[in-house]
């Protein structure tokens, strides 16, 4: 799953949001210097990718972009299921998208010392840019797309991918609402899992 997805599993805890924002950035055990609620985000996002690159309805709709786009497919379908978190946001929270993006970004001005320097670098343009809230249209998932696609050096063509999201969108679309009701259940209960993990004292 991409930014938005993460940062709604979070449960609305601010430090284990922090931390499934970061986890792509920190590698092997080094989550463990990050205070337990943070280390609790990451954790919950490495669980959270582990369960979506394997579930069998995200294959269905990676396979759908495989033959153009070959390992990129799945990266695609992070960010296409972003689009439609993004679009149908009021199935989901009763706190409007705007707002609750608008409280996110100032949850990382707030924590930005916290944050690695990859993320530091990137926060300012995200924020400019208002990356999150623009998933909600296809304009703003094409300029994801073309960003993506100039940091692979145009080798991946993943600029062109809006051509499958309009000619699939029907069924881009029902995967995504069938396979998020599974894993915000599955959030849910890694979540409760890891905590209780962190949470015991070790003998």
């Amino acid at each position: 799953m991409n930014f938005l997805a993460h940062i709604f599993l979070s449960n609305n805890d601010k430090q284990i949001t922090i931390g499934n924002f970061i986890a792509d950035g920190i590698r092997g055990k080094h989550y463990k210097k990050y205070p337990i609620a943070i280390q609790k985000g990451i954790l919950l996002h490495r669980q959270i990718d582990t369960f979506t690159d394997a579930h069998p309805t995200v294959r269905l709709s990676t396979k759908r972009l495989h033959k153009n786009y070959g390992h990129y497919s799945g990266v695609i379908v992070d960010i296409l299921y972003d689009h439609f978190l993004a679009k149908n946001w009021n199935h989901y929270s009763e706190i409007p998208l705007p707002d609750y993006i608008e409280s996110f970004y100032d949850l990382l001005e707030d924590n930005y010392e916290t944050l690695p320097v990859r993320i530091q670098k990137m926060m300012p343009h995200m924020i400019a840019d208002n990356w999150l809230l623009s998933y909600a249209k296809i304009e703003g998932i094409q300029k994801v797309l073309d960003g993506m696609n100039r940091r692979t050096k145009l080798k991946s063509g993943m600029n062109t991918a809006t051509v499958e999201l309009q000619e699939f969108y029907t069924e881009f679309e029902e995967e995504f609402t069938s396979f998020f009701k599974e894993l915000i259940v599955f959030s849910n209960e890694t979540l409760q899992r890891i905590e209780t993990q962190l949470n015991t004292p070790k003998i």
